[in-house]
């Protein structure tokens, strides 16, 4: 249970950049980027995540949308990123390598290197 927490919170965390990786390089609409997350494991998500999620990124001007028509029924709105959601992108991932890193490094020797001089 704890384990499904702290996972969930790390979905959380890095939802919204997972999306904006999604979007590079092609425009996606709202269900398709929800079909493409529930394909990776640990991912799942639902249109009730997801769709908010969109909006606030609209919002703070990350994506932005265009409406076409669908040949198999309404029109669809698709998202693309801005260049603001390209640098946002690219920001976290050299902080999240470098998290990612820290954080395995203290898993691995179960110490910081801080620690080992106070020993």
């Amino acid at each position: 249970m704890v384990a499904e927490k702290v996972f969930t919170q790390l979905r959380r965390g890095t939802l919204e950049y997972c999306v904006l990786a999604l979007l590079q390089g092609e425009e996606r609409y709202g269900f398709d980027l929800v079909k493409a997350l529930g394909e990776v494991d640990g991912m799942v998500t639902t249109e009730g995540t997801i769709y908010p999620l969109l909006a606030r990124l609209r919002r703070e001007g990350l994506v932005e949308t265009s409406w076409r028509e669908s040949g198999a029924g309404p029109p669809r709105r698709y998202y693309k990123s801005t260049a603001a959601g390209r640098q946002a992108l690219a920001a976290f991932i050299a902080d999240w390598n470098r998290f990612r890193t820290s954080v395995d490094t203290i898993l691995r020797h179960g110490q910081t290197d801080g620690d080992k001089h106070e020993r």
